[in-house]
């Protein structure tokens, strides 16, 4: 069992930047692939980045060039860095757990998070 805690979500303006973070705690070491979803209201929900155990990324394109993942294998914690955020990537956002190699969007994630809002206003 994993379980995982999001946290640093709030409200902050376009432009300006955030950092989610996600800690895992449990059978940490069946985390090979930590992801990141969004979910606004009244949509439905959406990947946006995840980061396998040695590193490889995987973005949405909703936020290639502007989002950054990643991962502190050390602290079983992984981070979702927004920069230049807009206000359609308001949401909130889940933290998600793999057990088994997989490429990104394609995981069966097995352990999710309660999620962590994120409002961006204009």
């Amino acid at each position: 069992q994993v379980q995982l805690v999001e946290s640093g979500g709030g409200l902050v303006q376009a432009g300006d930047s955030l950092r989610l973070s996600c800690a895992a705690s449990g059978r940490t070491f069946s985390s090979y692939v930590m992801g990141w979803f969004r979910q606004a209201p009244g949509k439905e929900r959406e990947f946006v980045a995840a980061i396998s155990v040695s590193g490889n990324t995987y973005y949405a394109q909703s936020v290639k060039g502007r989002f950054t993942i990643s991962r502190d294998n050390a602290d079983n914690t992984v981070y979702l860095q927004m920069n230049s955020p807009k206000p359609e990537d308001t949401a909130v956002y889940y933290c998600a757990s793999s057990r088994v190699a997989c490429s990104g969007s394609k995981c069966r994630y097995d352990y999710w998070g309660r999620g962590t809002q994120v409002t961006v206003s204009s």
